[in-house]
Protein backbone atom coordinates (compact mmCIF):
# COMPACT_ATOMS: atom_id res chain seq x y z
CA UNK A 1 0.00 0.00 0.00
CA UNK A 2 2.73 2.60 0.76
CA UNK A 3 4.29 1.97 -2.69
CA UNK A 4 0.88 2.36 -4.35
CA UNK A 5 0.25 5.59 -2.47
CA UNK A 6 3.61 7.02 -3.52
CA UNK A 7 2.96 6.03 -7.15
CA UNK A 8 -0.47 7.68 -7.06
CA UNK A 9 0.96 10.87 -5.57
CA UNK A 10 3.72 10.92 -8.17
CA UNK A 11 1.22 10.37 -10.97
CA UNK A 12 -0.92 13.29 -9.81
CA UNK A 13 2.14 15.51 -9.59
CA UNK A 14 3.27 14.56 -13.10
CA UNK A 15 -0.23 15.14 -14.48
CA UNK A 16 -0.38 18.58 -12.86
CA UNK A 17 3.06 19.42 -14.18
CA UNK A 18 2.10 18.34 -17.72
CA UNK A 19 -0.94 20.63 -17.65
CA UNK A 20 0.96 23.70 -16.45
CA UNK A 21 2.34 26.23 -18.90
CA UNK A 22 5.30 27.15 -16.71
CA UNK A 23 9.01 26.95 -17.55
CA UNK A 24 10.31 23.73 -19.03
CA UNK A 25 13.71 22.09 -19.22
CA UNK A 26 16.21 24.11 -21.17
CA UNK A 27 14.24 27.39 -21.12
CA UNK A 28 16.08 30.42 -19.74
CA UNK A 29 15.32 31.09 -16.11
CA UNK A 30 13.47 27.83 -15.54
CA UNK A 31 13.54 26.86 -11.84
CA UNK A 32 16.32 29.31 -11.10
CA UNK A 33 14.89 30.06 -7.66
CA UNK A 34 13.71 26.55 -6.78
CA UNK A 35 15.64 24.09 -4.66
CA UNK A 36 14.79 20.52 -3.63
CA UNK A 37 13.00 19.86 -0.37
CA UNK A 38 13.97 16.73 1.55
CA UNK A 39 10.47 16.20 2.92
CA UNK A 40 8.61 16.73 -0.39
CA UNK A 41 10.96 14.80 -2.66
CA UNK A 42 9.65 11.38 -3.67
CA UNK A 43 11.57 8.10 -3.58
CA UNK A 44 10.09 4.87 -4.97
CA UNK A 45 10.83 1.82 -7.10
CA UNK A 46 11.47 -1.94 -7.09
CA UNK A 47 14.97 -1.56 -5.66
CA UNK A 48 13.39 -0.69 -2.30
CA UNK A 49 11.69 -4.10 -2.03
CA UNK A 50 13.77 -6.97 -0.66
CA UNK A 51 11.64 -9.49 -2.58
CA UNK A 52 12.45 -8.03 -6.01
CA UNK A 53 15.69 -9.66 -7.18
CA UNK A 54 17.24 -8.09 -10.28
CA UNK A 55 20.72 -8.23 -11.80
CA UNK A 56 20.94 -4.53 -10.98
CA UNK A 57 18.32 -3.24 -8.57
CA UNK A 58 17.04 0.29 -9.11
CA UNK A 59 14.78 2.99 -7.72
CA UNK A 60 13.92 6.61 -8.48
CA UNK A 61 14.21 10.01 -6.82
CA UNK A 62 11.93 12.82 -7.99
CA UNK A 63 13.11 16.16 -6.69
CA UNK A 64 10.37 18.51 -5.47
CA UNK A 65 10.52 22.00 -3.98
CA UNK A 66 9.12 23.28 -0.69
CA UNK A 67 5.68 23.77 -2.27
CA UNK A 68 5.57 20.14 -3.41
CA UNK A 69 6.05 20.94 -7.09
CA UNK A 70 8.32 18.64 -9.07
CA UNK A 71 11.55 20.03 -10.46
CA UNK A 72 11.85 19.49 -14.22
CA UNK A 73 15.50 20.38 -14.68
CA UNK A 74 18.53 19.00 -12.90
CA UNK A 75 19.26 20.52 -9.49
CA UNK A 76 22.82 19.23 -9.87
CA UNK A 77 24.39 15.81 -10.38
CA UNK A 78 25.58 15.58 -6.77
CA UNK A 79 22.36 16.85 -5.16
CA UNK A 80 21.43 13.53 -3.56
CA UNK A 81 23.71 11.14 -1.73
CA UNK A 82 22.75 7.48 -1.38
CA UNK A 83 24.31 5.04 1.08
CA UNK A 84 23.51 1.34 1.34
CA UNK A 85 24.60 -0.55 4.43
CA UNK A 86 23.96 -3.89 6.03
CA UNK A 87 23.97 -3.77 9.86
CA UNK A 88 26.68 -5.94 11.32
CA UNK A 89 28.62 -6.17 8.04
CA UNK A 90 32.05 -4.59 8.04
CA UNK A 91 32.11 -4.35 4.24
CA UNK A 92 29.00 -4.19 2.04
CA UNK A 93 29.86 -5.56 -1.40
CA UNK A 94 27.54 -3.37 -3.44
CA UNK A 95 28.32 -1.18 -6.46
CA UNK A 96 26.11 1.92 -6.38
CA UNK A 97 25.47 4.70 -8.90
CA UNK A 98 23.18 7.74 -8.76
CA UNK A 99 22.29 8.71 -12.34
CA UNK A 100 21.04 12.22 -13.04
CA UNK A 101 18.30 12.05 -15.69
CA UNK A 102 18.50 15.86 -16.15
CA UNK A 103 14.72 16.25 -15.81
CA UNK A 104 14.49 16.68 -12.05
CA UNK A 105 14.58 12.94 -11.44
CA UNK A 106 17.39 10.53 -10.60
CA UNK A 107 17.78 6.82 -11.19
CA UNK A 108 19.66 4.99 -8.45
CA UNK A 109 21.01 1.57 -9.36
CA UNK A 110 23.03 -0.89 -7.37
CA UNK A 111 24.44 -4.34 -8.05
CA UNK A 112 24.93 -6.69 -5.12
CA UNK A 113 27.76 -9.20 -5.09
CA UNK A 114 26.67 -10.98 -1.94
CA UNK A 115 23.46 -11.71 -0.03
CA UNK A 116 22.65 -9.79 3.17
CA UNK A 117 20.36 -10.38 6.10
CA UNK A 118 19.05 -6.80 5.89
CA UNK A 119 19.81 -3.61 3.99
CA UNK A 120 19.41 0.00 5.05
CA UNK A 121 19.17 2.49 2.16
CA UNK A 122 19.80 6.12 3.10
CA UNK A 123 18.81 8.87 0.65
CA UNK A 124 20.26 12.19 1.78
CA UNK A 125 19.94 15.82 0.75
CA UNK A 126 22.64 17.90 2.45
CA UNK A 127 22.84 15.24 5.17
CA UNK A 128 19.07 15.35 5.73
CA UNK A 129 17.05 12.16 5.23
CA UNK A 130 14.80 12.37 2.14
CA UNK A 131 11.15 11.25 2.10
CA UNK A 132 10.85 8.03 4.16
CA UNK A 133 14.59 7.41 4.29
CA UNK A 134 16.18 5.30 5.60
CA UNK A 135 14.43 2.51 3.74
CA UNK A 136 14.72 -0.84 5.49
CA UNK A 137 14.88 -3.97 3.37
CA UNK A 138 14.12 -6.88 5.69
CA UNK A 139 16.14 -9.85 4.55
CA UNK A 140 17.36 -12.02 3.42
CA UNK A 141 18.15 -9.74 0.47
CA UNK A 142 19.47 -12.00 -2.30
CA UNK A 143 22.02 -11.07 -4.92
CA UNK A 144 21.63 -12.03 -8.58
CA UNK A 145 23.69 -15.21 -8.31
CA UNK A 146 21.66 -16.67 -5.45
CA UNK A 147 19.67 -19.77 -6.40
CA UNK A 148 16.55 -19.38 -4.25
CA UNK A 149 13.42 -19.42 -6.43
CA UNK A 150 10.03 -18.24 -5.22
CA UNK A 151 7.83 -21.39 -5.38
CA UNK A 152 4.70 -19.47 -6.37
CA UNK A 153 4.71 -17.82 -9.78
CA UNK A 154 1.71 -15.67 -8.93
CA UNK A 155 3.41 -14.36 -5.79
CA UNK A 156 6.56 -13.58 -7.79
CA UNK A 157 4.54 -11.76 -10.48
CA UNK A 158 2.75 -9.66 -7.88
CA UNK A 159 5.98 -8.68 -6.16
CA UNK A 160 7.58 -7.80 -9.48
CA UNK A 161 4.59 -5.71 -10.50
CA UNK A 162 4.18 -7.69 -13.73
CA UNK A 163 1.33 -6.55 -16.00
CA UNK A 164 -1.65 -8.86 -16.37
CA UNK A 165 -0.76 -9.52 -19.99
CA UNK A 166 1.55 -8.58 -22.84
CA UNK A 167 -0.22 -7.96 -26.18
CA UNK A 168 2.53 -9.56 -28.27
CA UNK A 169 2.44 -12.80 -26.25
CA UNK A 170 -1.33 -13.02 -26.65
CA UNK A 171 -1.03 -12.40 -30.40
CA UNK A 172 1.80 -14.88 -30.93
CA UNK A 173 0.18 -17.71 -28.98
CA UNK A 174 -3.30 -17.17 -30.43
CA UNK A 175 -2.44 -19.20 -33.55
CA UNK A 176 -1.77 -22.30 -31.43
CA UNK A 177 -4.80 -24.02 -29.96
CA UNK A 178 -2.41 -26.51 -28.36
CA UNK A 179 1.26 -27.50 -28.37
CA UNK A 180 2.49 -31.09 -28.47
CA UNK A 181 6.10 -31.38 -27.18
CA UNK A 182 6.35 -35.00 -28.40
CA UNK A 183 5.42 -34.06 -31.97
CA UNK A 184 7.59 -30.94 -31.99
CA UNK A 185 10.59 -32.91 -30.71
CA UNK A 186 10.35 -35.09 -33.81
CA UNK A 187 9.29 -32.62 -36.49
CA UNK A 188 11.07 -29.34 -35.70
CA UNK A 189 14.62 -30.78 -36.05
CA UNK A 190 13.57 -32.43 -39.32
CA UNK A 191 12.21 -29.15 -40.73
CA UNK A 192 14.82 -26.70 -39.48
CA UNK A 193 17.68 -28.58 -37.83
CA UNK A 194 19.80 -29.11 -40.94
CA UNK A 195 19.73 -25.57 -42.35
CA UNK A 196 19.18 -23.40 -39.25
CA UNK A 197 20.75 -23.01 -35.84
CA UNK A 198 18.38 -24.03 -33.06
CA UNK A 199 18.31 -24.80 -29.38
CA UNK A 200 15.88 -27.38 -28.02
CA UNK A 201 15.19 -26.54 -24.36
CA UNK A 202 13.37 -28.35 -21.61
CA UNK A 203 12.80 -26.85 -18.19
CA UNK A 204 11.99 -29.71 -15.82
CA UNK A 205 11.71 -29.37 -12.04
CA UNK A 206 13.16 -25.87 -12.49
CA UNK A 207 16.35 -27.22 -14.08
CA UNK A 208 17.38 -26.28 -17.61
CA UNK A 209 18.36 -28.81 -20.30
CA UNK A 210 19.39 -28.12 -23.89
CA UNK A 211 20.36 -29.74 -27.19
CA UNK A 212 21.66 -27.71 -30.11
CA UNK A 213 21.20 -28.11 -33.87
CA UNK A 214 23.28 -26.43 -36.58
CA UNK A 215 26.77 -24.96 -36.71
CA UNK A 216 26.37 -21.43 -35.34
CA UNK A 217 25.03 -21.91 -31.84
CA UNK A 218 27.14 -19.40 -29.91
CA UNK A 219 24.12 -17.18 -29.28
CA UNK A 220 22.65 -19.84 -27.01
CA UNK A 221 24.62 -18.10 -24.24
CA UNK A 222 21.91 -15.42 -24.07
CA UNK A 223 19.10 -17.95 -23.78
CA UNK A 224 21.01 -20.05 -21.28
CA UNK A 225 21.64 -16.96 -19.17
CA UNK A 226 18.06 -15.69 -19.03
CA UNK A 227 16.70 -19.16 -18.22
CA UNK A 228 19.23 -19.64 -15.41
CA UNK A 229 18.53 -16.16 -14.08
CA UNK A 230 14.77 -16.79 -14.04
CA UNK A 231 15.02 -20.21 -12.41
CA UNK A 232 17.11 -18.67 -9.62
CA UNK A 233 14.28 -16.23 -8.91
CA UNK A 234 11.04 -18.14 -9.52
CA UNK A 235 9.99 -21.71 -10.11
CA UNK A 236 9.20 -22.03 -13.82
CA UNK A 237 6.55 -24.42 -15.07
CA UNK A 238 7.78 -27.54 -16.84
CA UNK A 239 8.06 -26.43 -20.44
CA UNK A 240 9.71 -27.60 -23.67
CA UNK A 241 10.39 -25.33 -26.65
CA UNK A 242 12.70 -24.51 -29.59
CA UNK A 243 14.68 -21.28 -29.94
CA UNK A 244 15.86 -19.90 -33.27
CA UNK A 245 19.40 -18.55 -32.86
CA UNK A 246 19.47 -16.75 -36.22
CA UNK A 247 18.39 -13.26 -37.15
CA UNK A 248 15.46 -14.10 -39.38
CA UNK A 249 12.20 -15.57 -38.06
CA UNK A 250 11.53 -19.05 -39.47
CA UNK A 251 7.91 -20.23 -39.44
CA UNK A 252 6.44 -19.06 -42.77
CA UNK A 253 3.45 -21.39 -43.06
CA UNK A 254 -0.08 -20.09 -42.87
CA UNK A 255 -2.13 -20.58 -39.68
CA UNK A 256 -4.21 -23.15 -41.57
CA UNK A 257 -1.10 -25.25 -42.26
CA UNK A 258 0.69 -27.55 -39.81
CA UNK A 259 2.80 -24.89 -38.12
CA UNK A 260 5.45 -25.31 -35.46
CA UNK A 261 6.09 -23.00 -32.50
CA UNK A 262 9.50 -21.38 -32.84
CA UNK A 263 10.79 -18.80 -30.34
CA UNK A 264 12.72 -15.97 -32.00
CA UNK A 265 14.19 -12.61 -31.01
CA UNK A 266 12.47 -10.87 -33.89
CA UNK A 267 9.14 -11.29 -35.68
CA UNK A 268 7.86 -10.31 -39.10
CA UNK A 269 4.55 -9.79 -40.88
CA UNK A 270 5.30 -12.87 -43.01
CA UNK A 271 6.09 -15.31 -40.21
CA UNK A 272 4.44 -16.81 -37.14
CA UNK A 273 7.39 -17.03 -34.76
CA UNK A 274 6.88 -16.43 -31.04
CA UNK A 275 8.79 -13.26 -30.21
CA UNK A 276 11.04 -12.74 -27.18
CA UNK A 277 12.98 -9.63 -26.12
CA UNK A 278 16.06 -9.40 -28.33
CA UNK A 279 19.31 -11.02 -27.25
CA UNK A 280 20.83 -7.54 -27.14
CA UNK A 281 18.23 -6.16 -24.73
CA UNK A 282 18.31 -9.41 -22.73
CA UNK A 283 22.08 -9.22 -22.29
CA UNK A 284 21.93 -5.55 -21.35
CA UNK A 285 19.51 -6.42 -18.53
CA UNK A 286 21.55 -9.34 -17.24
CA UNK A 287 24.88 -7.49 -17.49
CA UNK A 288 23.82 -4.02 -16.32
CA UNK A 289 26.75 -2.61 -14.32
CA UNK A 290 28.66 -5.62 -15.60
CA UNK A 291 30.40 -6.23 -18.90
CA UNK A 292 28.10 -4.09 -21.08
CA UNK A 293 28.08 -0.30 -21.20
CA UNK A 294 24.90 0.29 -23.23
CA UNK A 295 21.80 -0.48 -21.22
CA UNK A 296 18.42 1.07 -20.51
CA UNK A 297 19.65 2.78 -17.34
CA UNK A 298 22.93 4.23 -18.63
CA UNK A 299 21.13 5.83 -21.58
CA UNK A 300 18.80 7.72 -19.25
CA UNK A 301 21.76 9.55 -17.73
CA UNK A 302 23.43 10.28 -21.08
CA UNK A 303 20.82 12.10 -23.14
CA UNK A 304 23.02 14.92 -24.33
CA UNK A 305 22.35 18.66 -24.14
CA UNK A 306 18.93 20.19 -23.38
CA UNK A 307 16.43 20.11 -26.24
CA UNK A 308 16.98 23.70 -27.50
CA UNK A 309 20.73 23.07 -27.72
CA UNK A 310 20.50 19.85 -29.75
CA UNK A 311 21.42 19.86 -33.43
CA UNK A 312 18.23 19.96 -35.54
CA UNK A 313 19.57 17.34 -37.96
CA UNK A 314 18.49 13.74 -38.47
CA UNK A 315 21.32 11.46 -37.34
CA UNK A 316 22.30 7.87 -38.18
CA UNK A 317 25.38 5.65 -37.97
CA UNK A 318 25.70 1.94 -38.68
CA UNK A 319 26.71 -0.75 -41.14
CA UNK A 320 25.54 -1.50 -44.68
CA UNK A 321 23.07 -4.29 -43.87
CA UNK A 322 20.14 -3.05 -46.00
CA UNK A 323 19.62 -1.27 -49.32
CA UNK A 324 17.65 1.53 -47.65
CA UNK A 325 20.72 2.33 -45.57
CA UNK A 326 22.63 2.97 -48.79
CA UNK A 327 19.83 5.29 -49.89
CA UNK A 328 19.98 7.08 -46.55
CA UNK A 329 23.69 7.82 -46.99
CA UNK A 330 23.00 9.11 -50.52
CA UNK A 331 20.28 11.34 -49.09
CA UNK A 332 22.71 12.65 -46.51
CA UNK A 333 25.20 13.63 -49.16
CA UNK A 334 22.54 15.44 -51.16
CA UNK A 335 21.08 17.20 -48.08
CA UNK A 336 23.84 17.48 -45.45
CA UNK A 337 21.97 20.30 -43.73
CA UNK A 338 19.09 17.90 -42.94
CA UNK A 339 20.60 14.41 -42.61
CA UNK A 340 23.90 13.28 -41.09
CA UNK A 341 24.22 9.60 -42.04
CA UNK A 342 27.36 7.56 -42.67
CA UNK A 343 28.67 4.00 -42.51
CA UNK A 344 31.02 2.78 -39.82
CA UNK A 345 31.46 -0.66 -41.43
CA UNK A 346 31.00 -2.33 -44.82
CA UNK A 347 30.13 -6.01 -45.05
CA UNK A 348 27.09 -6.70 -47.24
CA UNK A 349 27.80 -4.25 -50.11
CA UNK A 350 31.59 -4.25 -50.15
CA UNK A 351 31.61 -3.77 -53.93
CA UNK A 352 29.83 -0.42 -53.40
CA UNK A 353 32.20 0.91 -50.76
CA UNK A 354 33.71 3.41 -53.21
CA UNK A 355 30.23 4.82 -53.86
CA UNK A 356 29.06 5.10 -50.26
CA UNK A 357 32.30 5.45 -48.35
CA UNK A 358 34.60 6.44 -46.93
CA UNK A 359 33.89 4.88 -43.58
CA UNK A 360 33.68 7.17 -40.59
CA UNK A 361 34.81 6.51 -37.05
CA UNK A 362 32.40 4.96 -34.58
CA UNK A 363 30.45 7.47 -32.54
CA UNK A 364 29.63 6.79 -28.90
CA UNK A 365 25.96 5.93 -28.70
CA UNK A 366 25.49 8.58 -26.02
CA UNK A 367 26.73 11.21 -28.50
CA UNK A 368 23.79 10.37 -30.76
CA UNK A 369 21.67 12.49 -28.43
CA UNK A 370 23.46 15.65 -29.45
CA UNK A 371 20.93 15.51 -32.30
CA UNK A 372 17.18 16.07 -32.03
CA UNK A 373 16.16 13.51 -34.64
CA UNK A 374 17.22 9.86 -34.56
CA UNK A 375 16.63 7.66 -37.61
CA UNK A 376 15.71 4.05 -36.85
CA UNK A 377 16.08 1.95 -39.99
CA UNK A 378 16.10 -1.84 -40.35
CA UNK A 379 19.30 -3.82 -40.63
CA UNK A 380 19.16 -7.49 -41.55
CA UNK A 381 15.95 -7.51 -39.50
CA UNK A 382 14.59 -4.97 -37.00
CA UNK A 383 17.23 -2.56 -35.72
CA UNK A 384 17.78 -3.65 -32.14
CA UNK A 385 18.87 -0.17 -31.02
CA UNK A 386 15.29 1.17 -30.85
CA UNK A 387 14.83 0.65 -27.07
CA UNK A 388 17.91 2.75 -26.38
CA UNK A 389 16.93 5.46 -28.87
CA UNK A 390 13.52 5.76 -27.23
CA UNK A 391 15.11 6.02 -23.78
CA UNK A 392 16.96 9.18 -24.78
CA UNK A 393 15.21 12.51 -25.17
CA UNK A 394 15.57 12.88 -28.93
CA UNK A 395 12.65 11.99 -31.17
CA UNK A 396 12.80 8.77 -33.17
CA UNK A 397 11.99 8.73 -36.89
CA UNK A 398 11.02 5.08 -37.28
CA UNK A 399 10.94 3.40 -40.68
CA UNK A 400 7.77 1.47 -41.51
CA UNK A 401 8.85 -2.14 -41.34
CA UNK A 402 7.63 -5.70 -41.70
CA UNK A 403 9.92 -6.68 -38.81
CA UNK A 404 9.14 -6.08 -35.16
CA UNK A 405 10.41 -6.60 -31.62
CA UNK A 406 8.35 -7.75 -28.67
CA UNK A 407 7.11 -4.26 -27.77
CA UNK A 408 6.40 -2.69 -31.18
CA UNK A 409 2.66 -3.27 -31.11
CA UNK A 410 2.39 -1.10 -28.01
CA UNK A 411 4.09 1.84 -29.73
CA UNK A 412 1.87 4.45 -31.40
CA UNK A 413 2.99 6.54 -34.41
CA UNK A 414 2.84 10.29 -33.78
CA UNK A 415 2.58 9.57 -30.07
CA UNK A 416 5.86 7.76 -29.35
CA UNK A 417 7.71 8.29 -32.65
CA UNK A 418 7.48 9.95 -36.06
CA UNK A 419 6.75 7.36 -38.78
CA UNK A 420 8.61 7.42 -42.10
CA UNK A 421 7.96 5.33 -45.20
CA UNK A 422 9.87 2.11 -45.75
CA UNK A 423 11.61 3.60 -48.82
CA UNK A 424 12.45 6.79 -46.87
CA UNK A 425 10.64 8.78 -49.54
CA UNK A 426 9.08 11.16 -47.00
CA UNK A 427 12.05 11.55 -44.66
CA UNK A 428 12.99 15.07 -45.79
CA UNK A 429 9.35 16.12 -45.61
CA UNK A 430 9.08 14.79 -42.04
CA UNK A 431 12.27 16.59 -41.00
CA UNK A 432 10.92 19.87 -42.38
CA UNK A 433 7.67 19.27 -40.49
CA UNK A 434 9.59 18.55 -37.28
CA UNK A 435 11.60 21.75 -37.57
CA UNK A 436 8.43 23.80 -37.87
CA UNK A 437 6.60 21.95 -35.04
CA UNK A 438 9.31 21.88 -32.40
CA UNK A 439 7.12 21.78 -29.28
CA UNK A 440 4.94 19.02 -30.73
CA UNK A 441 8.00 16.98 -31.66
CA UNK A 442 9.47 17.46 -28.20
CA UNK A 443 6.29 16.01 -26.66
CA UNK A 444 6.61 12.96 -28.95
CA UNK A 445 10.23 12.54 -27.86
CA UNK A 446 9.30 12.66 -24.17
CA UNK A 447 6.36 10.28 -24.67
CA UNK A 448 8.71 7.79 -26.34
CA UNK A 449 11.14 8.21 -23.48
CA UNK A 450 8.41 7.58 -20.91
CA UNK A 451 7.32 4.46 -22.82
CA UNK A 452 10.85 3.07 -22.61
CA UNK A 453 11.08 3.86 -18.90
CA UNK A 454 7.74 2.15 -18.21
CA UNK A 455 7.99 -0.90 -20.51
CA UNK A 456 11.62 -1.73 -21.28
CA UNK A 457 13.43 -1.81 -17.94
CA UNK A 458 14.86 -5.02 -16.51
CA UNK A 459 11.90 -5.89 -14.30
CA UNK A 460 9.50 -5.80 -17.26
CA UNK A 461 11.85 -7.88 -19.42
CA UNK A 462 11.98 -10.61 -16.76
CA UNK A 463 8.19 -10.43 -16.45
CA UNK A 464 7.84 -10.84 -20.22
CA UNK A 465 9.94 -13.99 -20.32
CA UNK A 466 8.14 -15.51 -17.36
CA UNK A 467 4.65 -14.77 -18.72
CA UNK A 468 5.67 -16.17 -22.10
CA UNK A 469 6.89 -19.48 -20.66
CA UNK A 470 3.90 -19.70 -18.35
CA UNK A 471 1.29 -19.14 -21.07
CA UNK A 472 3.12 -21.40 -23.52
CA UNK A 473 3.34 -24.18 -20.91
CA UNK A 474 -0.43 -24.02 -20.47
CA UNK A 475 -0.84 -24.98 -24.16
CA UNK A 476 1.17 -28.22 -23.84
CA UNK A 477 -0.85 -31.41 -24.29
CA UNK A 478 1.97 -33.88 -23.65
CA UNK A 479 4.54 -33.98 -20.88
CA UNK A 480 7.75 -31.96 -21.43
CA UNK A 481 10.67 -34.38 -21.36
CA UNK A 482 14.42 -34.31 -21.01
CA UNK A 483 15.13 -35.75 -24.47
CA UNK A 484 17.98 -37.94 -25.63
CA UNK A 485 21.11 -35.88 -26.19
CA UNK A 486 20.10 -33.01 -23.92
CA UNK A 487 22.61 -31.74 -21.39
CA UNK A 488 21.90 -29.83 -18.21
CA UNK A 489 22.80 -26.15 -18.17
CA UNK A 490 24.44 -25.73 -14.79
CA UNK A 491 24.02 -22.72 -12.57
CA UNK A 492 27.30 -20.81 -12.19
CA UNK A 493 29.06 -21.51 -8.94
CA UNK A 494 29.74 -18.84 -6.33
CA UNK A 495 32.41 -20.15 -3.99
CA UNK A 496 33.39 -16.68 -2.78
CA UNK A 497 29.93 -15.46 -1.72
CA UNK A 498 27.59 -18.45 -1.46
CA UNK A 499 24.02 -17.82 -0.41
CA UNK A 500 21.79 -19.96 1.76
CA UNK A 501 18.22 -20.11 0.56
CA UNK A 502 15.67 -19.66 3.34
CA UNK A 503 12.89 -21.30 1.32
CA UNK A 504 12.14 -24.97 1.78
CA UNK A 505 13.05 -26.88 -1.38
CA UNK A 506 10.60 -29.32 -2.95
CA UNK A 507 11.47 -32.96 -2.18
CA UNK A 508 12.45 -33.65 -5.78
CA UNK A 509 15.23 -31.06 -5.50
CA UNK A 510 16.70 -32.29 -2.23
Amino acid sequence: LPRMAVSLELGLRLLLLFCLDGPRRGQPGAQADRVPSASNTLVWGPGLDANVVLPARFFYIQAADSSGRNLTTSPGEKTFEVKIKSPGEHLTRIWLQVLDRKDGSFLVRYRMYATYSDLHIHVLLKNEQVANSPFLLKGPVYHEGCDCPQPSGSVWEARMGCPDSFPQIDTDLSVFSSVDPDRNAQEVPQRFGQRQSLCHYTVKDNKVYVKTFGEHVGFRIFMDSILLSLTRKVRLPDVEFFVNLGDWPLEKRKPTDQIHPIFSWCGSNNTLDIVMPTYDLTESVLETMGRVSLDMMSVQASTGPPWPEKNATAFWRGRDSRQERLELVKLSRAHPDMVDAAFTNFFFFKHDESLYGPLVKHVSFFDFFKYKYQINIDGTVAAYRLPYLLAGDSVVFKQDSGYYEHFYNELRPWEHYVPIRADLGDLLEKIRWARSHDEEVKKIALAGQQFARNHLMGDKILCYYYKLFKQYAELQISEPRVRHGMEQVEQPGDDLFPCFCHRKRPKDEL
